[in-house]
């Protein structure tokens, strides 16, 4: 008799629970399902709020708790992505996907430590989860850690072959193992074509150094390697062991300037002690000469060129920055000079004419008579070459020929799309044309092939301008 009232009341119970929670465990799924659709529609915002309206109602399925965070994120609200996932991680409900995501928001937040623990923690758990290693890989690259960036991308290449991976851990071999090095900018390249180029660059620099019996040359030729692949931080301590090997190496410190003026430092100090040691050195001068340009002291840029050409007269580059710090001086006549006396010095290199041709049309000198010719003359040594091409192109516009501008311009693109000068130029032609719809959409071609450059910079002046 007792055990039938149990019952009884075990089964009005449950018809309560039934009654009270069906309705809410219902809705529940539906969240879930609308959730899903509104991912699968790219509908992220609402689908964090559905997937969050689910987890609140489905609370055994903590899983969707990192649904709700992932979407979030993909919707850009870091907020709520961190919240969200933070969550799930208290759930112990994140995924290896969520961990690296967690990291990402905070990294992105501009908390550094927090992402780089959150990384860390993350491989504690899941130590296959190759995509973790690729964000500490990063992450310590940017806080200068190389000594921890070096065993994550051992650890990174233990898991599988990785281009990315091979590139990295021959930077950092470059100045301590060359022939390592080497082998794994080989790799590298033979993983991923995109790499040829810096890996070429690189590996000239590794042999080059590799044939001077002097460690501190050695040093400065890998450092100006690295530079040159916009490693600046690897490229200083490069150039501080060339110093400590060799303290009156004057090329060594003027180096050391450029690499601390590339990290945001002053670097004059280096110069000067550059010059003190090198007076009579062309690339202690040339550097010096970059060093104030950057400063806006366009005079003593010239004046350091003009020591430089005549320590190298030769040497038609130093007439280029001759060229190029006159004209920013604002003596056009004397730069229009200096460029042409590079054309006499490579009469058969297509760079300096068009440098020449640039010059012109740019400052609006001579254009019809030296500039447009000197372009001319420049397709004639090199007429597959897109910057050639773009330089005759923009040559013809300031001639006036809108017609040969705008074919030789979609020539250059048509060699090289990706090249963000050329859109913009012929952005320009289509204006002048009275094409603005064409002329928008080069400008935006220009801006996303080039978003923190200085093409993208002058396409997002002149979309301003143009379409406001």
């Amino acid at each position: 008799m007792v055990a039938r009232n149990r019952l009884q009341v075990f089964g009005v119970l449950l018809a309560l629970l039934t009654v009270i929670v069906g309705p809410v465990v219902y809705a529940g799924f539906n969240d879930l399902h609308d959730a899903q659709s509104a991912v699968s529609e790219k509908h992220f915002s609402d689908a964090m709020n559905l997937f969050e309206s689910a987890a609140r109602k489905l609370f055994w399925r903590s899983d969707l708790w990192e649904k709700a965070g992932l979407a979030a994120y993909s919707n850009g609200n870091q907020e709520n992505s961190i919240r969200l996932l933070e969550l799930s991680r208290q759930k112990n409900s994140l995924s290896p996907l969520g961990w690296n995501t967690l990291g990402i928001d905070f990294w992105v937040k501009g908390d550094k430590a927090s992402a780089i623990s959150i990384w860390k923690s993350a491989l504690q758990l899941y130590p296959s989860f190759a995509p973790l290693y690729d964000q500490l890989i990063v992450a310590y690259h940017d806080q200068g850690d190389y000594a921890a960036e070096q065993d994550a991308l051992t650890k990174r290449l233990a898991l599988g072959e990785d281009a990315v991976a091979h590139y990295r851990l021959g930077l950092l071999l470059t100045l301590s193992d060359q022939q390592r090095a080497e082998q794994e900018f080989n790799a590298a390249a033979s993983l991923d074509p995109q790499f040829k180029s810096v890996v070429k660059t690189l590996v000239s620099a590794l042999i080059t150094a590799g044939n001077d019996p002097n460690l501190a040359r050695q040093y400065v030729v890998i450092g100006r390697g690295l530079g040159l692949v916009e490693e600046w931080g690897l490229a200083s301590i490069s150039f501080d062991k060339a110093v400590y090997l060799d303290s009156m190496n004057a090329e060594a410190w003027a180096w050391l300037g450029e690499a601390r003026q590339q990290q945001g430092q002053d670097g004059s100090k280096e110069l000067d002690r550059a010059l003190s040691l090198g007076p009579r050195d062309a690339v202690v001068h040339a550097l010096r000469g970059l060093y104030w340009k950057r400063q806006g002291q366009f005079a003593k840029a010239l004046a350091e060129y003009q020591l430089v050409a005549e320590i190298e007269p030769d040497n038609p580059a130093w007439q280029v920055s001759i060229g190029e710090s006159s004209a920013l001086n604002g003596d056009l006549i004397f730069a229009l000079s200096s460029y042409q006396k590079a054309t006499s010095l490579a009469p058969e290199d297509a760079t300096y004419w068009r440098l020449l041709a640039m010059f012109c049309s740019d400052y609006g000198v001579s254009v019809q008579d030296i500039g447009l010719p000197a372009a001319q003359k420049a397709v004639e040594i090199a007429p597959n070459d897109p910057q050639v091409l773009d330089a005759l192109g923009w040559s013809y516009l300031n001639a006036g020929y809108l017609y040969n501008a705008e074919q030789n311009l979609l020539k250059a693109i048509k060699v090289e799309p990706d090249l963000a000068l050329a859109h913009i130029h012929l952005a320009e032609t289509y204006l002048r044309k009275g094409d603005r719809a064409s002329a928008f959409n080069e400008l935006e071609n220009a801006r996303q092939l080039d978003p923190i450059g200085p093409s993208g910079r002058v396409a997002s002046q002149l979309l301003n301008q143009y379409f406001p």
